[in-house]
């Protein structure tokens, strides 16, 4: 059966403007392998088509995290029909390494122009 729901996951962090969230993502059956799918506000996360459920969870964390989302995690909560509550672990995930951002205003120009003169 395509479209059918296989896991349900709960995925929580903070969002791009740095607000606690927490939602359910729906693994499901599809043409391609497992697709997993988040709504958010008026954000809806889809992935492609993978070859497992977990690789699905892991694709749909790494498009929210390119969207700003951090510090996001995620637990098994259903698997078909069966409600495992808090039974498994919460599995974390690294945010990806951001280019520090630029130092403005005086302070910044200051620092900025010493560096030219004498690299760190």
């Amino acid at each position: 059966m395509l479209d059918e729901v296989v896991e349900k996951h709960q995925v929580a962090g903070l969002d791009d403007r740095a607000r606690g969230f927490t939602r359910l993502v729906e693994v499901d059956r599809s043409e391609g392998g497992y697709r997993a799918s988040l709504r958010y506000e008026t954000t809806m996360v889809v992935t492609g088509g993978t070859e497992t459920k977990l690789a699905a969870v892991q694709e749909l964390i790494h498009l929210l995290q390119i969207r700003g989302f951090t510090q996001l995690k995620s637990q098994l909560s259903f698997s078909g029909s069966t409600y495992l509550g808090s039974q498994e672990p919460w599995i974390e995930y690294l945010d990806p390494e951001r280019p520090p951002e630029p130092a403005w205003g005086l302070f910044g120009w200051i620092r900025r122009w010493l560096s030219r003169y004498n690299p760190i």
